[in-house]
């Protein structure tokens, strides 16, 4: 039972840090820009899926106007996007340049019959039934929809923490080993040698006990 209570929590641990950097890192999709707006949001349960106020804005109100950008994708599938600053906060983008990217974007807008595709930069996740809107860092025109877009900066990261996750578990091994089991190994010791020395006794006892049960009765 212990055993597969050990597996579950291993298991829920690792989704949640495959969660956590599946919202963080970047993405990138190849989409048409077909509009932007601004709108007053008002925040709910969803607030910790919106990032602070743009940088020099009042950050204390519970609802202000975020900018959005509204895209068509290749498959002809409808996606919005929200642009807000990270500021100096979580994800750590460093974006400040909000207004730039929508002026950015606007140039970007074209109809169906004359498309320009564009590739977004974004993080975050979609999600209709809570207004969950991924958040745009980077915009830039491609001439080319289908170009593959390998995420280097990701690989990168990815190796980078799984080097750091190896050396911290090499790390714990050694520390287990020449610490840990040599404490252990020596509490062990003692522990037999103390059971030993009370079946000793015991013994002792006993046959100080045998002693009596063939004296005769006065």
């Amino acid at each position: 039972m212990l055993r597969w209570v050990k597996y579950t929590i291993v298991v829920l641990f690792w989704l949640l840090v495959a969660s956590v950097l599946h919202y963080t890192l970047p993405q990138r999709d190849v989409v048409r820009v077909v509009g932007t707006f601004e709108q007053r949001i008002d925040y709910g349960e969803n607030s910790w899926f919106w990032a602070s106020g743009d940088s020099g804005s009042d950050v204390t109100g519970t609802n202000r106007d975020v900018l959005f950008i509204q895209t068509i994708r290749q498959n002809g599938k409808p996606m919005v996007y929200r642009n807000e600053d990270t500021s100096w906060g979580w994800p750590p983008y460093f974006k400040f340049d909000t207004k730039n990217l929508q002026t950015e974007a606007a140039d970007l807008i074209s109809t169906k019959a004359d498309p320009q595709w564009a590739v977004l930069t974004h993080y975050g996740w979609r999600n209709e039934f809570y207004s969950i809107f991924p958040n745009a860092v980077g915009i830039r025109a491609t001439d080319d929809p289908d170009a593959t877009l390998i995420p280097w900066l990701n690989i990168v990261i990815l190796v980078i923490l799984a080097g750091i996750c190896l050396g911290l578990f090499r790390l714990l091994q050694w520390f287990k080993r020449s610490k840990i089991d040599p404490i252990a190994e020596s509490v062990g010791e003692t522990w037999d040698s103390v059971d030993d020395y009370a079946d000793e006794r015991r013994s002792g006892f006993r046959a100080w006990l045998d002693t009596w049960k063939g004296k005769p009765r006065r």
